[in-house]
């Protein structure tokens, strides 16, 4: 019986890790657990959660800058910025629609998988939120690293270091990270009808007007009728979030709907449309399908990516869709993982990286889930992961990319 562990302090998961270290047994690293199907599968003698850790310890609207221990649920987080007109700027994405998981993910656990949204190609990742940390390294001590401003760059590449690190270097107790105003108004242009490589030169188009174009992602026919209740116009739709003040919203849309109408049928949606397509779009939810269907999250150059499904269409069935001006694909694969294929055909279209999301147990034990590093790059992230957890007692069978 494996047996789990929730302190309610740094230090109790620090005298955990301690104790491990000294015994030489596992630990599992657990926030919320909503993203336990994500990675290769992790087998541990222990289980450490940093769920009882949690609180907001102090919020300044005004440095728009938030500190909060590493298990406070981000519903809460998200609440307490809403009630102060603010947000995090990298739309973290909610896994449990697509894992079929419950719980409630944590701050922590966002920083430590980075995840991050549909904005993330304008306004950076959740690493490039986060100022400082508090963590727990393979020892069982405390560090901290970073600060509360951008300006106090003390230890703030091992800050970048964690985020992403997937509990595989230390465990994140409290985490300080910048916020920013909440956008007052948002709109959506829809341009139906576009293949996907028409979509990708349309994207391309609207990204370069200077309309601020905060979201482009392109639903295929296969897709379209699975976001915001069918109530996108009919045929493939191509998505162009504004965010703003409302009468700059209206201006901006008005723009980018006569400089795209060229291309196809044009229409929009407003504000609450908006913010559904868009949580829709984040959360994946045409593959939230309570399956295990093969999903694939694969990131390349936003003009690549059409190309690389329209390839594997030719070898295999894949559906998918596209987020990141193209740049951010979903795949979800119709029988086999195909994992070589994938990755061969990233590679000969410029590289990538090709992240196994979900799969059966089997494909999830047999099949890297993260992109595998260049042999160079493999042995530098060795090399970190050994100083900072020496024993290697932090989710054994994980490999993320820690470098």
């Amino acid at each position: 019986m494996i047996v789990h562990f929730e302190p309610a302090s740094q230090e109790g998961i620090a005298s955990v890790v301690r104790s491990a270290a000294a015994e030489r047994v596992s630990l599992a690293i657990v926030g919320g657990g909503t993203r336990s199907g994500l990675g290769n599968p992790v087998r541990a003698d222990r289980t450490l959660s940093t769920r009882r850790l949690s609180g907001i310890v102090t919020y300044n609207p005004a440095e728009m800058t938030m500190s909060a221990l590493a298990g406070t649920p981000l519903a809460e987080v998200e609440a307490a910025l809403r009630a102060k007109a603010q947000t995090l700027s990298f739309e973290p994405m909610d896994h449990r629609p697509i894992f079929a998981t419950s719980g409630e993910p944590t701050i922590g656990g966002v920083f430590a998988a980075n995840v991050s949204g549909p904005r993330r190609y304008v306004a950076g990742a959740a690493r490039d939120s986060l100022l400082g940390i508090r963590f727990v390294n393979g020892y069982g001590q405390v560090i901290k690293a970073g600060g509360r401003v951008m300006k106090n760059v003390t230890g703030l590449d091992l800050v970048k270091l964690l985020a992403g690190s997937y509990g595989t270097l230390g465990i994140l107790t409290e985490v300080i990270f910048k916020v920013l105003p909440l956008p007052p108004a948002a709109a959506t242009v829809v341009i139906s009808g576009l293949n996907d490589a028409e979509a990708a030169a349309v994207m391309a188009e609207a990204m370069a007007q200077p309309v601020e174009v905060s979201g482009a992602a392109h639903l295929p026919e296969s897709v379209r009728s699975r976001f915001i209740d069918g109530a996108l116009p009919d045929g493939a739709a191509t998505v162009l979030r504004l965010e703003g003040l409302d009468a700059s919203v209206a201006i901006r849309a008005e723009k980018l709907a006569a400089t795209l109408s060229r291309f196809g049928p044009v229409s929009r949606l407003d504000a609450a449309a908006t913010r559904t397509l868009w949580t829709e779009i984040r959360d994946v939810k045409p593959y939230a399908d309570g399956t295990k269907r093969v999903l694939w999250r694969v990131s390349v150059a936003p003009s690549v990516g059409h190309q690389l499904v329209a390839a594997l269409r030719l070898q295999t069935g894949v559906d998918a869709f596209y987020d990141w001006q193209g740049g951010l694909v979903w795949l979800r694969m119709e029988a086999d993982p195909e994992a070589d294929l994938v990755r061969r055909y990233i590679g000969a279209m410029g590289g990538g990286h090709a992240t196994l999301v979900r799969a059966g147990d089997e494909a999830r034990a047999r099949i890297p889930a993260f992109e595998p590093q260049a042999p160079a790059v493999a042995q530098l992230s060795e090399r970190v992961r050994a100083k900072f957890d020496p024993s290697r007692i932090f989710n054994p069978g994980r490999m993320a990319a820690v470098v």
